[in-house]
């Protein structure tokens, strides 16, 4: 349950598109109700816990929002921007450095304030914040922003700013996050389709060689007035419209596959003589019932199979067996081959392709084990169809 909806989290993410919901009217909205939020609650603050009057809170008020939003957009808007495409070393100790420099910088616009508030005569008349303003303007430059005045307005300068910091860097490490699942999410895409493309391209290459194949072995038969001409007919139909229609499905009744499979062996085992060592094991329709698979997976691996196997009269073998164990789709071929020194032989691009569909539209449910020793090939592979 937890994976289901963590993946539907992340597609939920991947589908928000932040570029074209965050426009620049939306931005300017977005900050003027922070900013109006933190000064309602700020003049609240003023007005219930130190007692002061309602003009008193109103100037305290704005000069406590105009410092923080200076100090606030010059880290982001110009500090950070550049800190980001600085190494990681000098972005820390940039980031260091800035610590301070903003500090100084939101003492100074809060002296600048006190000096312009006294001059236009505001001052605070009772109260623990009595005579403030005056106190604050009557500091020279280098009191203002002394060394044990930046020390003790430190925790202040964190404890205003720090709800500030968190939402802007929140929202931001939401939007790359959305950004990242889209890019993948595209990226993921692209591949499928070129895996599609692929899949096409070996649809392609099955047609003629197989048709060649296949009208020969026909041919074949009907000289012998053999009876299986019709039956062989008829899978020659099956397995022809499977790739041509069904397959371009992205997932299929798992049965129509095991139809495919069972037709597409039928006949290429025509090429072979009787004694030839050619065995298979298919699940019933009833064991296929409910599930479903993409097509084509298991074709690269039986068409490899009939293509390198089968080399010797005595020796040669080919064994298939399909079953179907708890919604698991388990596919197993095994067949003899002669050793070539070439690292591409036995379908080396074909099954890269098959890798790649299956890490695509089975991550973490598939299994595909390969084993090669003693002039005998075998591929097993295992697919969760119920996950």
């Amino acid at each position: 349950m937890q994976k289901i909806s963590s993946n539907y989290f992340t597609k939920r993410v991947g589908e928000f598109d932040f570029e074209q919901f965050y426009t620049q009217q939306k931005r300017v909205i977005f900050h003027s109700l922070m900013w109006l939020s933190f000064a309602f609650l700020l003049f609240l603050s003023y007005r219930l816990a130190y007692q002061l009057t309602y003009f008193n809170s109103f100037i305290l008020t704005l000069r406590m929002c105009v410092v923080n939003m200076i100090v606030f957009y010059i880290f982001f808007y110009l500090l950070l921007p550049k800190v980001l495409k600085l190494s990681f070393g000098f972005a820390v100790f940039y980031l260091i450095v800035s610590f301070p420099v903003l500090i100084i910088i939101w003492l100074l616009s809060t002296y600048l304030f006190s000096i312009t508030y006294h001059h236009l005569g505001f001052e605070i008349l009772e109260g623990e914040l009595k005579g403030a303003i005056t106190a604050s303007a009557n500091q020279t430059f280098w009191e203002a922003i002394s060394l044990n005045r930046i020390i003790s307005q430190a925790i202040i300068f964190i404890s205003l700013l720090s709800p500030f910091f968190f939402v802007k860097i929140l929202f931001e490490i939401s939007k790359l996050y959305s950004r990242t699942i889209k890019i993948q999410n595209q990226k993921n895409l692209l591949e499928i389709q070129n895996i599609n493309i692929e899949k096409d391209f070996l649809k392609s290459q099955l047609n003629p060689h197989f048709l060649f194949n296949t009208l020969n072995n026909l041919y074949s038969l009907s000289l012998k007035k053999d009876n299986a001409v019709p039956e062989v007919i008829l899978n020659l139909s099956d397995t022809m419209s499977y790739t041509l229609y069904e397959s371009n499905s992205e997932k299929l009744e798992l049965w129509k596959e095991i139809e495919f499979v069972k037709n597409y062996f039928e006949l290429e085992k025509m090429r072979y003589s009787a004694d030839r060592k050619i065995h298979y094991e298919f699940p019933t329709e009833r064991d296929c019932m409910g599930l479903k698979i993409a097509p084509l997976l298991s074709f690269t691996f039986i068409e490899n199979a009939f293509k390198y196997g089968l080399k010797s009269k005595e020796s040669g073998f080919l064994n298939l067996n399909i079953k179907i164990e708890n919604g698991n789709f388990i596919f197993v071929i095994e067949n003899d081959f002669e050793e070539i020194k070439n690292e591409n032989s036995h379908g080396g691009i074909g099954i890269e392709n098959v890798k790649k569909r299956l890490q695509l539209i089975y991550p973490n449910n598939f299994k595909l084990e390969i084993f090669s020793s003693q002039n005998i090939f075998k591929v097993k592979l295992t697919i969760n169809l119920i996950k």
